[in-house]
């Protein structure tokens, strides 16, 4: 019986304009209603997605910044800070090549360690408040995300970034040309954890969707796994479930599906 849905949400929940489809808070509303709680997971930071979810915020739970903030109940249950030193060795690596540029974030602004001329927004990247910065920022801010901006070969940057970086960071392409940069030990999957934790709920009680490496962990520990038809091909592999794309809002067709099988 499925108890708890994690869904990502660009290229996932999201529409092809990036935002939240029609009918999507009355579903929500009626997923807790049939007793099953429904959990924002994304890489965007918290104030972002409490934005988009504003009506509903308060009957959801959310974890944010790829497992870095989790929101439960609507309480800050945990907090995941980069390791300023680590942050510094990742600006060395990534200073190394021009085709890479770096991106820091804290709770609300962007800081960009190369001109904002050399990014591409895209999807969870829309780089919110910018700000150039010639160096990392001081240990008092407290940065949440990073991504790095590979003009080319994002799969060869990916790679080059683990080998230098491994013992402290997890590294998963995420778009067309970002990389998402995660703290080890920390993900949208370990986030989720601690959402389940807090309902009393098991992972096998889970309904989790995903597109991207970044919900690979999600997806592998999920009762039932939904991979996107617009979705990464290694994600579509270890899905249990392939749907249609998110432009045409499959999530919120299978959501629909789950509760008429729920109430019949």
């Amino acid at each position: 019986m499925i108890k708890l849905i994690a869904s990502d949400m660009d290229g996932t929940f999201l529409d092809g304009s990036e935002r939240v489809p029609e009918g999507s808070y009355d579903l929500i509303l009626r997923l807790r209603d049939a007793g099953i709680q429904f959990v924002a997971s994304s890489g965007r930071r918290f104030d972002t997605l409490h934005e988009l979810f504003e009506p509903v915020a308060d009957c959801m739970d959310f974890v944010a910044s790829n497992g870095a903030q989790v929101i439960v109940g609507g309480e800050l249950v945990d907090l995941e800070v980069f390791s300023h030193a680590a942050v510094r060795r990742l600006a060395r690596i990534v200073d190394l090549f021009d085709t890479m540029h770096l991106a820091l974030f804290d709770e609300t602004s962007s800081y960009l360690l190369d001109d904002e001329a050399r990014f591409e927004r895209e999807v969870d990247k829309n780089l919110p408040n910018p700000t150039r910065v010639l160096a990392v920022p001081s240990p008092t801010t407290s940065i949440l995300k990073a991504s790095v901006y590979c003009d080319e070969d994002v799969m060869d940057m990916a790679y080059i970034l683990t080998r230098e970086l491994d013992d402290d960071f997890v590294f998963a392409p995420s778009g067309r040309k970002w990389i998402d940069v995660m703290q080890r030990g920390v993900s949208k999957a370990t986030g989720i954890q601690q959402v389940l934790d807090a309902h009393g709920l098991a992972a096998n009680q889970m309904m989790a969707f995903g597109d991207s490496m970044n919900d690979y962990e999600i997806l592998r520990m999920a009762g039932q796994s939904v991979a996107m038809g617009n979705g990464r091909s290694a994600i579509k592999q270890i899905a249990s479930k392939i749907i249609g794309p998110n432009v045409d809002n499959s999530v919120q067709k299978e959501l629909r599906g789950l509760l008429e099988g729920a109430r019949s």
